[in-house]
């Protein structure tokens, strides 16, 4: 009860009685146009009139309610007044038939279009009714209270249900005062309660935004995953191969100035690649306004092969089929996986030639990386820093594609990826 009384004294209940009240006073400009048909039939009677004024008056109420611009403006106030935390309207989208075709038309149903008008209609209603009764109800009370305070004489009375409160200044016509007022209170705490419980089911999120605003999450977070992906694919490939690289340019950095160059080179070409990648995961990570992502594509398979011979790895690729055809998402995707499988064959691999196999045909992708390990290496568990692995499964889990990775033998470590393809005209 103390909880309730409290609850009252705070300021969110008038704020939400004043949103109500606002509601009712909108509504008045609408009320000259409403009674234009009841001025048109004259020889109607007066309650008839007056149902048809009410009824237009709804009417316009409700075809208000219809443009999308009141319902922002409702979830605006209401977040203000009514203290809902009420989200911001999101794009309910009927899905396209491809990533390509553009974006598709907004859609909503019958019973998500009259829910702002149902809303409106019932927030004039309970604005009306609140300031007629709490209006009527305070008035009453201060009239009680004040009239003898002023030195007026008051011989009438408020009557109530047939029982008279006269305002002669004595303590039982200032208990009912008092009663009055608070009754008054009472009904804007009321109001607001109402209005607060409507909020969410009639101004809140429909089923298909709430669906839309979980697809704008699960984007998010697919986004971010996929940024993670390819900034350790990225980072962890340069970082291996510049290390490789910084070691084999000292080593000949006497007896060979020409390789050593070419070493250190390879070692700015990649850092540079690198940090290209790393500036945009940021940007977008801060939710910046980052520039275009930098792409890799099958196109990029060269350099990355020269990056890995200059290294001091030994590559024997064996490409067939159209790879120029593949594009999109698949032949990002085909990089970043031969990337790390050539990663983890330059940094676990004990010497030898690393094949390399990409072939492309009508129905899939095809990829593999083959490198030595030696007997104990291959015996035992793929050695990964714990994320290359889970990262290529689900790459290539989610592209819908087929992973094997294991021994090939008893010195050699295989990575197999089949993904299905569709090549472009």
């Amino acid at each position: 009860m103390i909880r309730r009384i409290r609850s009252l004294l705070r300021g969110n209940t008038y704020s939400g009685a004043l949103f109500g009240f606002c509601g009712a006073l909108a509504s008045l400009p609408l009320l000259p146009f409403a009674a234009l048909p009841a001025l048109a039939w004259p020889s109607a009677s007066y309650v008839v009139r007056a149902v048809l004024t009410v009824l237009v008056w709804a009417v316009l109420i409700g075809l208000i309610g219809l443009a999308r611009p009141t319902r922002r403006l409702l979830i605006a106030c209401a977040r203000r007044l009514l203290k809902v935390p009420l989200p911001d309207l999101v794009a309910v989208c009927r899905p396209a038939s491809s990533p390509d075709s553009g974006p598709a038309p907004t859609v909503r149903t019958g019973a998500d279009r009259w829910r702002t008008p149902v809303w409106l209609l019932l927030h004039v209603a309970l604005g009306w009714t609140a300031a007629l009764v709490c209006g009527s109800l305070i008035l009453a009370g201060l009239t009680i209270l004040l009239v003898p305070v002023g030195g007026l004489q008051a011989e009438a009375g408020i009557s109530l249900f047939g029982w008279t409160a006269r305002a002669d200044g004595g303590w039982a016509s200032r208990a009912v005062a008092l009663g009055f007022v608070l009754l008054g209170m009472a009904g804007c705490a009321v109001l607001t309660g109402t209005l607060r419980w409507l909020a969410p089911r009639l101004l809140g999120p429909s089923s298909a935004e709430r669906l839309a605003l979980a697809a704008e999450r699960e984007t998010a977070l697919a986004e971010r995953n996929r940024l993670a992906h390819e900034l350790h694919d990225s980072i962890g490939h340069t970082l291996t191969a510049a290390t490789i690289q910084a070691a084999v340019a000292g080593e000949v950095l006497s007896a060979d100035p020409a390789a050593a160059r070419a070493a250190m080179r390879s070692i700015e070409e990649s850092t540079r690649a690198a940090l290209e990648d790393l500036d945009y995961v940021l940007g977008a990570l801060r939710e910046e306004t980052a520039g275009t992502a930098p792409t890799r594509t099958l196109a990029d398979l060269p350099e990355l092969l020269d990056r890995l011979r200059h290294a001091g790895g030994e590559v024997e690729p064996e490409l067939s089929g159209e790879l120029a055809q593949v594009q999109g998402t698949l032949s990002r995707a085909a990089y970043r996986i031969l990337q790390e499988g050539l990663t983890n064959a330059l940094r676990h691999g004990t010497g030898g030639p690393i094949k390399v196999r990409v072939a492309a045909a009508s129905d899939g992708l095809e990829l593999g990386v083959v490198n030595r390990t030696g007997a104990r290496t291959a015996s035992r568990a793929f050695p990964t820093s714990g994320h290359g692995l889970p990262g290529l499964t689900e790459r290539v889990r989610l592209l819908h594609g087929e992973i094997e990775v294991g021994p090939d033998g008893p010195e050699h470590w295989r990575l197999a990826v089949r993904l299905p393809v569709r090549l472009s005209a």
